[in-house]
C-alpha cells in the first residue's frame, strides 16, 4: 500500500477509536489490519492451503 493511502487507512483507525485507547490498542489495531492484508495477498497470490488438508495433518476431525 502506497504511502499516502496508509496515513489515510491510519487517520480512519484513529477516528474509530475512542478517547481512552492506550498506545497498547492502537498497536493492536495495527497488527490486526496488517495480519489481514499479508493473508488477503496470500490469497490473492495462491498461497493458500486446502482446510482438509491441515485437519489431517493436525490430526483434527471435521
Amino acid at each position: 500500500m502506497e504511502a499516502t493511502k496508509i496515513k489515510e487507512e491510519v487517520r480512519r483507525l484513529l477516528d474509530r477509536l475512542p478517547d481512552t485507547a492506550t498506545w497498547d490498542d492502537l498497536m493492536y489495531e495495527i497488527y490486526v489490519r496488517q495480519a489481514i492484508e499479508a493473508g488477503l495477498a496470500d490469497s490473492e497470490a495462491g498461497r493458500t492451503v486446502d482446510v482438509d488438508r491441515v485437519r489431517s495433518e493436525f490430526g483434527l476431525s471435521k
